[in-house]
């Protein structure tokens, strides 16, 4: 059978064979350390669990409004009033399955065939694969590691052509953790206004922030910003709800109205009872969800980077914010003898059992991410693992 053309342009993921190797490994009964976790390693605070289950005892698991229950996008406009000092109507905002579901509602409803939007790499791997299946473009923008790994105005200006519809921002970031402050979102935002390019910031991990910076939401710096961007945010990180798959946007609501539509005849609406839960999560504190798990992250955080940064070969820009580490390990992959990183990453899964994802995914073939979303234990005896991996094959 002929396979639609849009699935065609799909790139399979680069940690397919990482993932299915280490999966085969530990059924072996090896002791395999994951290094690609993408979600907290706690569970769903209590009062959160309390919540869905009274949701449940009251008879909330119907059918709710496609773009998310009244009380649920109240709490959302509360969040963004105390967090981010900005003000929304219930019209401009929707609950989407996951932020991952709101950034493809967004794409189906914004582009048409051909329509180009811009994508700093390193990129989390689902904004191309998006774009694709809307029929857009993806234009990869090389954010350069000695920029910590930032889209600067001048590259953006550059990437800018009459079919651009759009750029990516992501801060903090998945992969690298970076973050932007309020001046360099200021000139991107500029940029874009004088293009008439639309902003989609992704603030996912908006709470998990290690350094003294805060995060700015682009959209709070003017009114012109806030009119031409698209947030898209939700509970997976910050309150460790990965499975709950709550998620939302919020946008000026000619963009925000067909994004309802589309969700309509999709997933006809976000579960009832993790939208009871989500409430439960932000009625409880918006501006602080999980202040231990963020000195937990933060702890793990400065240990793996100094080990890390003691391997030879290695080097590892530090991240503010998200919990991966993005380090260069092309110098090490040099001088252990191979081809590529993706080859460095399957030989040590191999010999030392330690699982990472290659850069190839994020288009940075020269890095390598690790998840520390894992005990202390395990990533001590991860970083113990790669530097004899490296030191043996020297």
């Amino acid at each position: 059978m002929e396979l639609a053309n849009r699935v065609k342009t799909l790139t399979p993921s680069a940690t397919l064979a990482i993932t299915a190797k280490a999966k085969e490994l530990k059924n072996q009964g090896y002791d395999v350390i994951g290094l690609g976790a993408g979600e907290p390693d706690f569970n769903t605070p209590d009062y959160i669990l309390e919540a869905a289950q009274e949701a449940m005892k009251n008879g909330f698991t119907k059918y709710t409004p496609s773009g998310g229950i009244p009380e649920l996008k109240q709490a959302i406009l509360n969040k963004f009033e105390q967090d981010n000092k900005l003000s929304y109507n219930t019209d401009e905002v929707i609950v989407t399955t996951g932020a991952k579901h709101a950034l493809f509602t967004l794409f189906q409803v914004l582009l048409n065939k051909g329509d180009e939007v811009i994508v700093p790499s390193p990129y989390w791997v689902s904004y191309p694969e998006q774009v694709k299946l809307a029929e857009g473009k993806p234009v990869y923008v090389n954010a350069k590691e000695e920029n910590d790994f930032k889209l600067t105005p001048e590259q953006l200006r550059a990437a800018i052509t009459e079919k651009t519809k759009a750029v990516v921002i992501n801060s903090p970031s998945n992969p690298t953790g970076m973050m932007y402050n309020k001046q360099e979102l200021e000139e991107l935002g500029n940029v874009c206004l004088e293009n008439n390019v639309l902003i989609v910031s992704d603030e996912i991990y908006e709470k998990l922030i290690y350094s003294e910076d805060e995060h700015v939401s682009i959209a709070s710096i003017s009114d012109q910003l806030k009119a031409n961007t698209v947030i898209v945010n939700g509970v997976s990180k910050s309150h460790s709800m990965t499975g709950w798959r709550i998620g939302y946007a919020a946008g000026p609501s000619e963009i925000i109205k067909p994004m309802t539509s589309l969700a309509s005849h999709s997933t006809s609406n976000p579960t009832s009872i993790a939208q009871y839960a989500a409430l439960a999560a932000y009625e409880k504190s918006a501006s602080d969800p999980n202040e231990e798990m963020r000195n937990i992250f933060s702890e793990r955080l400065e240990i793996l980077y100094g080990l890390l940064n003691e391997i030879p070969g290695v080097s590892c820009v530090k991240p503010k914010g998200a919990f991966y580490l993005f380090p260069n390990v092309q110098e090490a992959v040099n001088q252990n003898g191979f081809n590529s990183v993706d080859e460095w990453a399957k030989a040590l899964l191999e010999e030392e059992k330690v699982a990472l994802v290659p850069g190839t995914g994020f288009g940075a073939p020269e890095n390598v991410r690790l998840s520390y979303a894992i005990s202390l234990d395990a990533l001590r005896d991860a970083a113990g693992r790669i530097e004899r991996f490296v030191l043996n094959h020297q």
